[in-house]
């Protein structure tokens, strides 16, 4: 995995891409959401090289999103699944799907998402205001927030306050 100065940065974006920004990573998180759970299921469905995915694998579990665990059998096997903080990747995985969907596939999902229990297609991710209102990039606007340094409550603190 290519290590950079991200950890460094004061930016949430930035220091998220430290742990998932690695394309495989992504798509390691996509099959965990897919119900994949042993490693040479993993390299099956990806495709991967075992050094790669061990890799992959222990930042992801040393990072708190996945977590091993010792299952019966010869060889000490083990299952890989998502943790809370895991599964709270679901809108970003979500997003970037419905996206490549409409964008990069021509609006040929490969895969459907469906709600469980309606059997419904889910609706598209969106960002809403408190009420629900859908929002543009244009509706927002950039503030410091609680964990701003000096650096960013410069870069975007508010002239009129």
């Amino acid at each position: 995995m290519r290590h950079s100065e991200f950890t460094s940065q004061v930016c949430s974006v930035a220091r998220s891409l430290e742990i998932i920004g690695e394309w495989w990573t992504l798509l390691i998180v996509r099959e965990a959401f897919f119900g994949t759970e042993r490693f040479s299921d993993f390299e099956a469905n990806l495709g991967i090289a075992k050094n790669v995915l061990t890799d992959r694998l222990n930042t992801l579990v040393d990072a708190g999103v996945m977590r091993r665990t010792p299952v019966p059998g010869r060889g000490n096997p083990v299952s890989y699944s998502l943790t809370n903080q895991g599964r709270d990747l679901l809108p970003v995985l979500v997003a970037l799907m419905q996206w490549g969907d409409r964008w990069v596939n021509g609006g040929k999902a490969p895969v459907r998402l469906l709600e469980r229990t309606s059997g419904k297609e889910i609706a598209s991710v969106r960002v809403t205001n408190s009420d629900g209102t859908k929002l543009g990039a244009r509706d927002v606007v950039i503030v410091p927030g609680p964990g701003a340094d000096a650096a960013i409550k410069n870069r975007f603190g508010r002239k009129d306050d």
